[in-house]
Parts: structure tokens; sequence; C-alpha cells
């Protein structure tokens, strides 16, 4: 039996360390992770060699360049999804994620988005817009429930 196409996704940072939590997945699946490209982040090709794509590393605090290379990205994540084509696609945000999401929704991929666990009282951005599109929306503190009411509160990654 054909093990499911997972794609795993985030941003660097916190996004990605909530993201690695579930790195126990990993062997369970034909898996993929996408993050963006950074010094600190070079270091997961020799961990995941074959397995690891890189986005543009982006920011919204530089507001001049932040469109184009959420442009460039949207670009970049149809291209991996086309290559990868996976089943699931699984998800800590933020703004990388989105666009793939999007993506992965309109060729039927299954979305599974885990709210930050840095938010406990108030929805994200990337929250925000998921939230109507994925297929199971998941939630680390259970105040959240308010804000999103069809979520399913999973506990804390870490």
């Amino acid at each position: 039996m054909q093990k499911k196409k997972v794609l795993f996704i985030s941003s660097t940072g916190g996004h990605l360390s909530e993201l690695l939590q579930l790195k126990e997945l990993f062997s369970k699946y034909d898996y993929h992770l996408i993050t963006e490209k950074t010094k600190s982040n070079l270091e997961l090709k020799k961990e995941y060699p074959n397995h690891i794509n890189f986005l543009i590393y982006g920011t919204k605090v530089h507001k001049v360049t932040y469109p184009f290379r959420l442009f460039l990205n949207c670009f970049k994540s149809l291209y991996f999804y086309l290559k990868i084509k996976p089943d699931y696609i699984i998800t800590t945000g933020t703004h990388t994620a989105g666009p793939m999401c999007c993506i992965g929704k309109i060729f039927g991929s299954r979305i599974i988005y885990i709210e930050t666990f840095a938010n406990i009282n108030t929805k994200t951005v990337t929250g925000k817009l998921l939230y109507p599109i994925s297929d199971k929306f998941i939630i680390q503190w259970e105040g959240l429930k308010k804000n999103y009411p069809k979520a399913t509160y999973g506990g804390w990654i870490f």
C-alpha cells in the first residue's frame, strides 16, 4: 500500500519549531517539508535530505519588498505543489503557508491548519484566511474556541 503524500509547511522561527514537533509523523508518510530559506534553516537539508525545499524569506517588516516576495512565493508554491502533489497539507502558518494551502484546496488536497501556540485569545491573519478552507482546523488553546467555533482543540504541540 502506497503511503499518503503529506506536505508540511510553515514560515521560519516559532512556526517552524511548532511544525517540527510533528516530525514523528514524517516516517508514517511520503512527506515533504517546505519553509523559508534562512541561514539557520539550511541545516535542515542535512537532517531531511531530498525531503525539503525553501521559499523566499519574507517579513512584513520590509513593506516595500514583502509584496514582491509574497508574489514570487505564490509561483514557487505552485511549482512545488505540482512537483509534490500532496494528499494533505499540514501547516502551523504563517504567510508562506497561505498560498500553498489555497493552491492545495483548488487541486483537492486536504488542509490541516494548526493555529499557533503564540495566540491565546486572538486570531492570526493566516488563521482568519485559512479557517474557511481548512478541512481540519486545530487550536492549541481552548479559549480560541470562541473565535473558531468549528475548530478542534488539540492541546499544545510542545
